[in-house]
């Protein structure tokens, strides 16, 4: 038999030994920051988002110069049913809050892939105006395990771009879910998106997610949608009517508008920049912020204590059995917790 013909690989880099990561000098990355720099901003996110020990050291480092710089910027989270539009909306808002003087951040959670934990979506390929300008950082980041699907460390990230002074900060969701209650946690504005449909998008909505809202937008609101989206309009502003206000400054619009055709992006405008002044003059953006301080402490206790518990060798040991004895019946979730916590005291 003659020599077997060598198949070349589909990516010949494959094949070429890849260079370790250099350590980020951390003087340096906070510089670049300081100034702007996008790059370093990416990096500096990348290292946040880090699951090793030593960059865990280098990213609180960083986090810690960073802190001084931050806090001044308006933060707005947006959510909404997949296909309601909301990365069309996303830039069409950040490309008027540019126009407008503002720089603008966009920080887009994406669903995990369940074998690399990567992002998968890329929203920053479906933002091209906007991720493209001089004045816009557009980052999609996986949303991992962490609480309802919102990276742990997005409150890191929106540390790192407000000392980058980006002033305008916007948090996508996942989708209509747990992911609102940790993204309502860390903005001070929070915007829901839904489409036209005579209100049979309200049957899909957590009445909690109703509650948390600053702001309605029936969106996709153009031709022959109109008629129905005006009708949906009624529906969530009367539905609004058995719900009680979460701030009592502030009653909670429902607006019609058309991302795709630019239609009412103005009003929207209108609404968020009266919300930030008059939350601004009752005190209730720093009441917001220190809540949202106080919860993400608790919040980071209890990512800690679970890793620790889980770390634990006798636990990974004990669990694994536990775990089969409760889901074959032999005993309750409840008496597998108390042995597990009785091991880990022990």
């Amino acid at each position: 038999m003659g020599k077997k013909k060598k198949i070349p690989s589909i990516n010949p880099y494959l094949s070429t030994p890849t260079r370790k990561r250099d350590r980020p000098d951390i003087q340096e990355l906070f510089k670049g920051i300081k100034a702007g720099n996008w790059q370093h901003l990416s990096r500096a996110i990348t290292l946040v988002e880090s699951r090793s020990a030593q960059d865990n050291v280098s990213a609180k480092e960083l986090i810690k110069l960073c802190l001084p710089l931050s806090g001044k910027s308006f933060r707005m989270g947006i959510t909404g049913s997949p296909g309601v539009g909301k990365s069309t909306f996303i830039e069409a808002l950040g490309v008027q809050l540019i126009e407008a003087g503002h720089k603008v951040a966009v920080l887009a959670i994406d669903p995990s892939s369940s074998i690399n934990k990567g992002s998968i979506l890329g929203d920053k390929t479906r933002m091209d105006r906007l991720s493209s300008h001089p004045h816009s950082f557009v980052r999609p980041s996986p949303a991992g395990d962490s609480l309802g699907g919102v990276a742990r460390t997005t409150r890191e990230s929106i540390i790192l771009c407000e000392a980058a002074g980006y002033d305008r900060i916007i948090i996508e969701t996942v989708g209509v879910g747990q992911s609102e209650i940790a993204v309502h946690s860390m903005t001070d504005f929070f915007l829901l998106l839904l489409l036209p449909g005579g209100g049979d998008e309200l049957q899909g909505i957590k009445r909690g997610i109703m509650e948390m809202a600053d702001l309605i937008l029936i969106n996709k609101a153009d031709g022959e949608r109109e008629a129905i989206a005006k009708k949906s309009k009624r529906m969530v502003q009367n539905a609004l009517h058995i719900l009680p206000p979460e701030d009592k400054i502030w009653t909670p619009p429902v607006e019609t508008i058309s991302a795709l055709k630019q239609k009412n992006l103005d009003v929207v405008m209108a609404i968020i920049r009266k919300y930030q002044q008059l939350a601004t003059k009752e005190g209730l953006l720093e009441d917001k912020r220190k809540q949202q301080s106080a919860f993400w402490l608790e919040e980071s206790i209890n990512y800690q204590l679970k890793n620790f518990f889980f770390q634990n060798p006798k636990i990974k040991e004990r669990y694994k059995t536990l775990k089969s004895d409760v889901l074959s019946n032999k005993i309750t979730p409840f008496e597998a917790a108390d042995e597990l916590f009785r091991t880990f005291v022990n």
